[in-house]
């Protein structure tokens, strides 16, 4: 760099030259990237991921480019569950929301075929065994309907695949229809139709900076 061999833990300034193996890299693209955030409504049919071996839609063809770097999934929703996923280019909030030290809680609104009743809720909320172990909502909301078809909100703080579903099915009822409504403090506003995106504005995005401590 700027005809010098440089050691590790050297940081790059404004105006240095760099290159690598003969190659001149133009680093200073890369530095100062600024943090965006999408909340992109994913509906059902849609996949979690950069390319679908079996052909299927994936979210990554539905956002902006980006000059420089790219798009990072906070977490996953599998196939069938539709609704609110953050995506970020910043890889280090990415990890901050993920990971499992800081429960950061997820609200899903879910549609039941079955019989609920009071015990079966309360089972749901003090804990039951799962495959891969305990599990439980730490929150369980009515919201609507009669007879076999009923509307709940609930609540987790872990990123199990397929954790909501697993739960109810444990109790011998089928979800019908799963949607991811908040991640932390983020909701899905109203507004946002599937395979759309709302970007978080400067004020949204220093109050999510500031939930993980960045």
């Amino acid at each position: 760099m700027n005809g010098n061999q440089i050691q590790p833990g050297y940081h790059l300034q404004a105006g240095d030259y760099l290159q690598i193996n003969g190659r001149v890299v133009k680093w200073d693209k890369y530095a100062g990237q600024p943090t965006r955030v999408l909340v992109y409504h994913k509906p059902a049919g849609e996949v979690v991921t950069r390319r679908d071996p079996e052909g299927r839609p994936v979210i990554f063809t539905q956002l902006p480019r980006l000059a420089v770097g790219r798009w990072i999934a906070v977490g996953r929703l599998d196939i069938n569950t539709s609704g609110l996923i953050l995506v970020t280019n910043n890889g280090e909030l990415a990890n901050r929301l993920m990971h499992p030290s800081r429960q950061v809680e997820r609200e899903y609104a879910v549609r039941i075929l079955g019989e609920v009743d009071e015990a079966m809720l309360e089972r749901l909320r003090s804990g039951v065994e799962l495959e891969d172990g305990p599990a439980h909502f730490d929150a369980i909301r009515f919201h609507a309907g009669e007879g076999a078809n009923k509307w709940f909100y609930v609540t987790v703080k872990q990123g199990r695949n397929r954790l909501v579903r697993r739960l109810w099915e444990s109790q011998g009822v089928k979800v019908s229809r799963l949607m991811r409504v908040r991640y932390g403090d983020v909701v899905m506003p109203e507004r946002i139709r599937a395979h759309s995106f709302y970007e978080l504005e400067a004020v949204e995005l220093q109050a999510l900076m500031q939930f993980v401590d960045l």
